[in-house]
């Protein structure tokens, strides 16, 4: 696997060279930070950048990363850096010779005489030389040469190496891009797998945004099938001499971070045959986070080819295999090559207790066969049978091994590694004691806004002795269930009934203890009764002895209160704990209405209604008698009394008996000649109508007539002799507008 570079981290660098956390190594700052390089020779820092050589002869230089990269599964890398090379020469050969980025197996450490740009006679790797003297003629240029191989040429010089498809050499640039100056030039140095020749790299030079050169290069000599290198860059002077200088260098070389370099797994081999097959793939998670963004490539150590079905991989004895990571969305090289040891060992299962809950003293459990710790092997089946000749018969197979009910017992389990190899081993299941609960009661007193309930907390209840957390459900199957948990427990209102506790033990076994709620109803006084009295009187209110406790609206704190009026009172009647509020009203009797009176001569009828009967009737409020009837009033204004069985203050109603004639002859004599009614006239709603035996009206007395009648009939015709019946009713002119009805006979004696 090529190692693949991720520029997008060039954004979170920081500034600093040397290597950084995202695996790209810089030489920037001011001073330039050298950590993890290492300086050769007369390299030295000079504020913001490394000089290489002084502008002397016969001088080398050289910087280095102290760590070497693996490149060799990288797919693409990238090499940034600015160089400057500037000074006066010298008289006969003018400036030289010019400097090199490398990535060497054999880098420089220590002189490397000129004439090879700073490279060491036989270095193996890539080589970017940047070369200002031409040693065929002795004089001045600036063109870039490539090597990718050995620097085994004419002079140790990469000038005169020309090995086909390993080497390039530009035109001579001096006169567009001159490397001599006193400016910095920027270097890109790109390189990417080539996927038509995976064993050769592309390569990419831009000289100040210039393309350079953007082909591919075949390893030669001693790169072919480098695994590693050291970056870096060398220059040096012979005859000639410049001053070289670079800043700014970035080595992008950001690689998969590894979780684990060896995986060593368990693996045996099946004892009928000798031999075993592993899933390869199954380790990936413990080599890098997140498998799924990689791709793997598993070989044989010592092969280069890579195993076709890493997922069934057979072995028989000790195999180690390589594997090489590569991350296919960026530029992530590898970390160096993984490796899956595989040494087969014998298989063999360990016995193994489970413990479950004997969860409200049921008598069984409900375990979890799976997760008896009987292997570490990963990927291991697991067979359950209640006996070990069930095992070996392969029958009567456990069908429910995740949620197997059972009391305290002894299994068999037949453990099965994915190579085949098989072990047995035995189950022992154990029941943790039993939550002791005990049913209890809870009493509380009722809501005065609603009787029939309370406010019970259930964290009172006494179901367990000492603590231990408590669950609390309207009923046993949702106690059982876990469904409709009773949350507000310490205000729990309901009627009289039951609840169930669910209480845990340590384990998270737990019993059910049923609770019974009980409702205290309240104690009413069976004495204290609404009472009516006459509203002028007073009365005593007695709630009766039994009671703990009195607290009366009027503040009195006895059981009975006295000389009390009409009005609502209450009173708090305390039983135990509880209290309870009862009212009790005293009422104004009510009073009987007349509801009309009639009068018949000097007989008066009074008709009444309403208050508690039997009634009392008086005309002068001292002699009082039963009947509603009067007999010999007097003609003129009277006064009717009316009470009843309460005895209260009489009611008074104001009469009028009309004083009338019984005779009148209307013979123009002046002498009873008419009957007059104008004393009543300023009575309400006064009606006086006159008619025959028959009841024929006969003549209506109103305003018109001055309410007289002279015995005619429409005021002309005289009615003739004989007894005619008088009917006058008007309405009394007090606040109850008491009905009166007067009737009667007269004689009426005409002369024809």
């Amino acid at each position: 696997m090529k190692r693949k570079l991720l520029i997008y981290y060039l954004f979170i660098l920081l500034g600093f060279s040397g290597q950084l956390s995202s695996q790209t190594y810089q030489l920037a700052g001011n001073p330039v930070n050298t950590t993890g390089w290492d300086l050769v020779s007369n390299a030295v820092v000079e504020n913001d950048f490394i000089r290489l050589t002084t502008d002397n002869t016969s001088l080398f230089g050289a910087v280095k990363l102290a760590t070497p990269i693996t490149l060799s599964y990288c797919d693409k890398w990238k090499v940034e850096f600015d160089f400057r090379i500037d000074g006066n020469g010298t008289t006969q050969f003018g400036r030289g010779d010019g400097f090199t980025f490398w990535y060497l197996v054999n880098p420089p450490t220590g002189f490397v005489s000129g004439g090879g740009l700073g490279i060491p006679a036989n270095a193996s790797g890539l080589m970017v030389g940047f070369d200002i003297f031409n040693n065929s003629t002795e004089g001045q240029m600036s063109k870039i040469h490539l090597l990718y191989g050995t620097n085994d040429s004419a002079g140790s010089n990469i000038e005169y190496n020309t090995t086909p498809g390993s080497t390039f050499h530009s035109p001579d640039l001096i006169t567009t891009q001159p490397f001599v100056g006193p400016t910095y030039k920027h270097v890109e140095v790109n390189g990417e797998t080539d996927l038509t020749n995976p064993t050769n790299w592309i390569i990419k030079i831009k000289l100040d945004g210039v393309l350079i050169v953007d082909q591919s290069f075949a390893p030669s000599g001693g790169a072919i099938g480098m695994s590693q290198g050291y970056f870096g860059f060398s220059a040096a002077t012979g005859g000639a001499s410049a001053r070289h200088s670079i800043k700014n260098v970035k080595v992008f070389v950001d690689k998969v971070p590894i979780l684990n370099a060896t995986v060593t797994p368990f693996v045996c081999t099946n004892p009928a045959t000798g031999a075993g097959s592993v899933d390869l793939t199954s380790f990936n998670a413990q080599f890098v986070n997140n498998p799924a963004n990689y791709v793997f490539t598993y070989y044989v150590l010592g092969s280069s080819t890579p195993i076709t079905n890493p997922t069934n991989f057979p072995y028989t004895g000790n195999t180690t295999i390589k594997v090489v990571i590569k991350d296919p969305s960026s530029t992530l090289c590898d970390n160096g090559d993984g490796v899956i040891q595989l040494n087969p060992t014998p298989f063999a299962a360990t016995d193994a207790t489970l413990t479950g809950c004997n969860n409200n003293n049921a008598g069984t459990a409900t375990f979890d066969l799976t997760t008896a710790a009987l292997t570490t092997v990963p990927g291991c089946t697991m067979q359950f049978y209640n006996t070990m000749f069930d095992l070996n018969a392969g029958i009567n197979q456990i069908p429910n091994p995740t949620a197997y009910a059972s009391g305290a017992a002894v299994l068999f389990a037949k453990v099965t590694t994915p190579q085949g190899c098989v072990s047995n081993a035995k189950v022992t299941l154990n029941l943790n004691p039993v939550v002791v609960v005990t049913d209890a009661s809870l009493r509380t007193c009722f809501l005065e806004t609603n009787p029939s309930l309370g406010t019970f907390n259930l964290a009172n209840a006494p179901v367990i002795a000492g603590t231990a957390p408590k669950k609390y459900y309207p009923s046993m199957a949702d106690a059982v269930g876990g469904t409709n948990e009773i949350l507000n427990f310490a205000t729990y209102t309901a009627p009289s009934g039951v609840i169930y506790v669910k209480v845990f033990n340590a384990q998270g076994c737990y019993s059910i203890a049923k609770v019974t709620l009980t409702v205290i109803a309240p104690t009413l006084s069976s004495v204290l009764k609404d009472k009516i009295i006459c509203i002028e009187d007073k009365t005593t209110l007695d709630a009766g002895p039994g009671f703990n406790g009195y607290i009366w609206s009027t503040g009195a704190t006895t059981q009975a209160i006295n000389n009390v009026g009409v009005g609502t009172y209450w009173v708090k009647l305390k039983t135990g704990d509880c209290t309870i509020l009862q009212t009790v009203k005293v009422y104004a009797s009510e009073q009987p209405v007349v509801t009309s009176i009639d009068i018949s001569g000097s007989t008066v009828t009074v008709f009444a209604n309403g208050g508690t009967p039997p009634y009392k009737y008086s005309m002068d409020n001292t002699n009082w008698q039963d009947s509603n009837v009067f007999t010999s009033v007097a003609r003129g204004e009277a006064k009717i009394y009316v009470k009843d069985s309460y005895d209260c203050e009489p009611i008074e109603i104001d009469i009028t008996v009309p004083n009338l004639i019984n005779v009148i002859t209307p013979n123009g004599d002046g002498v009873n000649d008419a009957i007059d009614y104008s004393a009543l006239a300023n009575k309400k709603n006064l009606e006086i109508g006159i008619f025959d035996r028959y009841g024929y009206k006969m003549f209506q007395a109103d305003k018109s007539n001055r309410y007289t009648w002279d015995g005619t009939t429409n005021g002309s015709k005289k009615v003739p002799t004989g007894n005619y019946w008088y009917s006058i009713t008007w309405n009394e002119n007090n606040s109850k507008n008491t009905p009166i009805k007067f009737s009667g006979w007269i004689m009426v004696k005409n002369r024809e």
